[in-house]
């Protein structure tokens, strides 16, 4: 597809999808907000070539490993920075140039067979709200031959790395637009059926309850995309709008920890956003904002209170 059919998909996409959140009772100010952000990323697509991960950093703790172990690696993590940077997940969001984060420890090899398996343990994270940890990875490696993501042939190691591409990837559209990240959803939750039906299927069924949890948080998902219109409307000095997403973000907490308890994802962003929710809050001199953020995150309580004791100084 050329650049020119490649942006009228776009727009087709995304007008599609806009229609949808709009049925589905967005107020004005939000949907307003949602359509300024996709069209900061359109005018990217417009400009640049396709990256949907940008900087990608992988870190490997090899201590455990024996010195001829780590020489069959030595390639390896080049090999994931490509496989991260080349590969297209979802055409409609294709320039958003997501910052990835890798951290793999290596606890030792196992064989089967003629093979050779890594078990390791792995950290994904955007560097901002979206960290996920995996203790159960085992993959096999060759560095002779080509890393990539076949959609049809399940292979552990691609596999494993394009799942988490696509939760992170679902995490990251789901503040472009309410449940945008579905689609990408439905990928990683695919792999992980083809996984645990696989012969290397250790890990695999823990993934699917991970993808399963993180899609079925709608009140997760209502506050971060109502947190970043929230952070979009401030730069812009429209306080009454931030306020009103404010919210929206604090509604969607309480929806998360009404429907899962006290979900870690949901507390993860919490913490990832706790400064700058009372930063803001200070700033505003919403009180009332701040008492409310002080119940549904105490683990920052002294942080909330912190700001109340500065407004009313």
């Amino acid at each position: 597809m050329d650049r020119s059919n490649f942006r009228l998909f776009v727009f087709d996409r995304l007008n599609k999808r806009l229609f949808y959140f709009l049925d589905n009772h967005l107020h004005s100010c939000q949907f307003s907000a949602m359509v300024k952000r996709i069209t900061s990323f359109l005018i990217l697509i417009s400009s640049f070539g396709i990256a949907q991960f940008g900087s990608v950093e992988v870190n490997f703790d090899t201590r455990l490993l024996r010195s001829e172990e780590k020489q069959e690696i030595v390639n390896l993590n080049n090999d994931i920075v490509r496989f991260f940077t080349t590969a297209t997940w979802d055409e409609a969001y294709s320039d958003l140039t997501i910052p990835l984060h890798i951290q793999i420890v290596f606890e030792g090899i196992t064989a089967k067979g003629n093979e050779k398996i890594f078990n390791c343990q792995a950290l994904f994270s955007n560097g901002r709200d979206l960290r996920f940890f995996d203790k159960s990875v085992q993959f096999i490696y060759n560095s002779g031959t080509s890393l990539y993501y076949d959609p049809v042939l399940f292979e552990p190691l691609s596999g494993f790395l394009a799942y988490y591409a696509n939760l992170i990837l679902a995490g990251e559209i789901d503040t472009y637009e309410f449940r945008g990240g579905n689609y990408a959803y439905e990928m990683a939750r695919d792999i992980a059926l083809r996984g645990s039906a696989s012969l290397y299927k250790k890990g695999w069924s823990t993934r699917i309850n991970l993808v399963d949890d993180l899609n079925r948080n709608i009140g997760l998902r209502k506050a971060r995309l109502a947190w970043y219109i929230a952070m979009d409307l401030f730069k812009e000095g429209d306080i009454e709008g931030t306020l009103k997403e404010i919210n929206t973000m604090l509604d969607g907490i309480e929806q998360s920890f009404r429907d899962l308890g006290r979900d870690n994802h949901t507390q993860f962003f919490l913490k990832a956003h706790s400064e700058r929710i009372a930063k803001i809050l200070t700033m505003l001199g919403r009180e009332e904002l701040l008492k409310d953020m002080k119940e549904l995150d105490p683990d920052r309580r002294e942080l909330y209170q912190d700001a109340l004791d500065t407004i009313s100084k």
